[in-house]
């Protein structure tokens, strides 16, 4: 059985990252959604929203599982079955940080190779931090993420308390 990887936050998950899941399910017999637990970034979503969000983005694609990971990537390849881990690339600076990436990742687990899917035209330019960041100003983003994604974006910015700009006098 040909198991891959495709990890990340997915904070919140994006057409962008659903494209390049439905396209990377349909090379491999099983493809597991990594959603990292703690990632070095400012989070909006708690891991367990992250990994329902995934979960209904991906409820079309059969040969997908979402499982929540908080090891080294490469760790969680090897725990899994994982022969491969799928990254998507969206401009020439991801291709840079994969390769690193992928280098180090050989030199720990020389049986695990990187696929590197190119991401389509329209989602080139979509990253979940700018998405994060359009939303909170009032941005409609709902052409860039699947409904649930929408749906639990305005849900969570609406519970924000208001911020106001308060001066000391």
């Amino acid at each position: 059985m040909r198991i891959a990887l495709y990890p990340g936050s997915f904070d919140p998950v994006t057409k962008g990252h659903v494209d390049v899941a439905t396209r990377a399910a349909s090379l491999f017999d099983e493809l597991v959604i990594g959603v990292f637990d703690t990632p070095p970034k400012n989070l909006l979503f708690t891991t367990a929203e992250r990994v329902a969000l995934v979960k209904e983005a991906t409820a079309h694609v059969p040969n997908v599982r979402v499982e929540a990971y908080s090891s080294l990537t490469i760790e969680f390849a090897r725990r899994i079955g994982a022969k491969f881990i799928v990254r998507g690339l969206r401009m020439g600076s991801d291709f840079e940080r994969e390769f690193d990436m992928a280098l180090m990742n050989r030199k720990m687990a020389p049986v695990i190779d990187t696929i590197c899917l190119m991401s389509n035209a329209d989602y080139q330019f979509i990253s979940s931090s700018l998405l994060k960041e359009a939303a909170h100003g009032g941005g409609d983003v709902s052409v860039f993420v699947p409904d649930c994604s929408a749906r639990a974006l305005i849900k969570k910015l609406s519970l924000k308390p208001e911020k106001k700009n308060r001066r000391k006098k």
